[in-house]
């Protein structure tokens, strides 16, 4: 699965409570490949706190602040997952507003877990295929998207897959999208 990514950049958005792998892997695998690879928060913090099995995980560095972060400069955006990463976005105005200009541009848009929250929130599922952790099926069929139980969804532009265990090919798609 080794893909040619040089030249491309992709934006991580998360903040505190972002599942500790749904980050860090794809993050790393996308990088290993040659994208520049950027994480973006909320706020002014030089750094945010993971999630990792039943309490908080490792601090990953924040490369950009949300406000002022713009599709323009990015190839592709990766929704990490986590219940409490995707639920504090969901409420942000700017983090929502970022997601809806990356579908308005075209560009890839992969979620992961719980970050599919942020493509209801964002009006992207609706119409849409879809996977997720279990637990957003019936909130995803709410926004009008079908949900299916597989390791990752391409639909168009965008990229779901449900657990970390999906993570090889939830990478491998975003960087298959990045290539088409």
């Amino acid at each position: 699965m080794a893909h040619a990514l040089n030249g491309k950049h992709i934006a991580i958005l998360a903040t505190d409570g972002f599942e500790q792998s749904e980050l860090q892997e794809p993050k790393r695998l996308l990088e290993s490949w040659g994208a520049s690879v950027k994480v973006i928060a909320p706020g002014d913090a030089s750094q945010i706190r993971g999630w990792k099995d039943k309490d908080w995980g490792e601090n990953v560095k924040v490369d950009a602040p949300l406000k002022g972060a713009k599709a323009d400069d990015y190839d592709a955006l990766v929704l990490p997952g986590g219940v409490i990463n995707p639920d504090k976005l969901r409420i942000d105005t700017d983090a929502v507003a970022l997601i809806k200009a990356f579908g308005a541009a075209g560009k890839p848009v992969a979620a992961i877990c719980h970050g599919p929250w942020l493509l209801v929130e964002s009006g992207l599922a609706k119409g849409r295929k879809v996977t997720s952790w279990p637990s957003l099926k019936t909130d995803l069929g709410n926004a009008g998207a079908e949900w299916t139980d597989a390791e990752v969804v391409v639909d168009g532009g965008l990229i779901t897959s449900r657990k970390p265990g999906d993570i090889p090919a939830f990478a491998d798609a975003v960087a298959k999208a990045l290539a088409a």
